[in-house]
């Protein structure tokens, strides 16, 4: 892979806390700064909160990574989501439900999204997240 160097101006707070990021994570600035705007790059069509939340991901440590990979939905979440998904199939869903059933879609998709970032930031690190094991949601 070939880098291209840049001069980058950051505003004195933000480079205090990426400086404390590195101190704390023992990884060197230039590393969490090109994995931050690497995971920022392809999230532009993303709602501002979750992309916020996916961008913040770069900053942890290892052990929050591994928690944030393997994070799900609530267990009542998930029922609801199929028990919604099961009435579907026998009926049409009244307005209240099919507006209770996508923002139970949008959460499992943010859920997703957040699990499958912090997997890439793992593998980044040098991680081995090929076995589906050690990204099990955690029950």
């Amino acid at each position: 892979m070939t880098y291209k160097a840049i001069t980058l101006n950051l505003p004195d707070g933000l480079y205090e806390k990426i400086k404390s990021v590195s101190e704390k994570t023992k990884r060197p600035i230039n590393d969490l700064i090109v994995e931050a705007v690497a995971a920022v790059a392809p999230l532009e069509s993303l709602p501002d909160g979750l992309r916020s939340a996916l961008a913040h991901l770069a900053y942890l440590n290892d052990a929050a990574l591994w928690q944030a990979a393997r994070t799900t939905m609530i267990t009542e979440q998930r029922e609801r989501l199929e028990a919604l998904h099961q009435q579907q199939q026998r009926e049409q869903l009244l307005p209240q439900e099919q507006a209770e059933e996508q923002a139970l879609l949008a959460l499992y998709r943010e859920t997703i999204l957040v699990r499958a970032q912090a997997a890439v930031l793992l593998k980044q690190r040098g991680y081995d997240v090929s076995d589906s094991s050690q990204v099990a949601p955690l029950q």
